[in-house]
């Protein structure tokens, strides 16, 4: 049962990451689970998804293409840099101060997902966001990403309305290119660190491929108000499971 709960977990968080980030909102509880430590369940799950983020993106290749307003060699390589950092220091950080922030870490993606419109119109009116502040601020998703990766689709999209792209299609296939590159160089640091379950991390990983080459052509065929209602209602649930958990 366990087995078929990590195959199942890890399939739909590859369909739910292409359709519109998360997905690791369900591997981790899934890993915890199975018995994994919560540190340990992270990085386990940050191996399973990130070939499935690849294959996602592979499947938005051609909406990848029509991207032209942000340098993509510039977004990943921000996006590398700061997902080291941040799969470091969660391999710093003690198993119980990981618990306590779990929860919160959630809180702020959904709320800025949730709100994500609202806030990029405001900016949009008020403010020059230009093309290094964007980087910037990916830097920084990117060290929250390789820390926690829970919701980190979440924050990319949040970041690239603000920005102005409009295209949700074109910016999930962004978002799962660079989910997977900055969760790939987590991986070698959460292996070389000792923190992944391999026998877990294996059963999930073809599953979440699987799912993320699916998912990336089902999420063409559903209007963009529902896949933000979907991440949002996704985003508050399991917020909410991981406040009641950590209670």
């Amino acid at each position: 049962m366990l087995t078929l709960l990590l195959i199942v977990s890890a399939f739909f968080a590859g369909v739910l990451n292409a359709v519109a980030g998360g997905g690791s909102f369900l591997t981790f509880p899934a890993l915890i689970m199975a018995g994994v430590p919560p540190l340990n369940a992270n990085a386990t799950s940050t191996v399973a998804v990130s070939p499935g983020a690849l294959a996602s993106a592979y499947g938005y290749r051609r909406e990848l293409g029509r991207i032209k307003e942000v340098s993509l060699p510039a977004f990943l390589g921000v996006s590398l840099i700061g997902g080291l950092l941040g799969a470091l220091l969660l391999l710093w950080t003690p198993q119980r101060v990981f618990v306590e922030i779990i929860p919160w870490l959630l809180l702020f993606a959904t709320v800025l997902f949730a709100f994500g419109p609202k806030v990029s119109a405001y900016i949009r009116r008020n403010f020059k966001v230009g093309h290094g502040t964007v980087l910037i601020v990916q830097f920084f998703i990117a060290i929250y990403g390789g820390y926690f990766g829970g919701g980190i689709g979440i924050l990319i999209l949040a970041t690239l309305g603000v920005f102005g792209l409009t295209d949700l299609h074109a910016m999930n296939g962004l978002k799962a290119l660079v989910s997977g590159c900055l969760n790939a160089v987590a991986v070698v640091a959460f292996v070389l660190g000792g923190a992944v379950y391999w026998n877990e991390a294996l059963i999930m990983l073809v599953a979440a491929m699987a799912g993320g080459y699916a998912g990336a052509a089902v999420a063409r065929h559903i209007p963009p108000p529902i896949l933000r209602k979907f991440v949002i209602v996704v985003g508050v649930a399991m917020t909410v499971y991981f406040f009641f958990a950590k209670g």
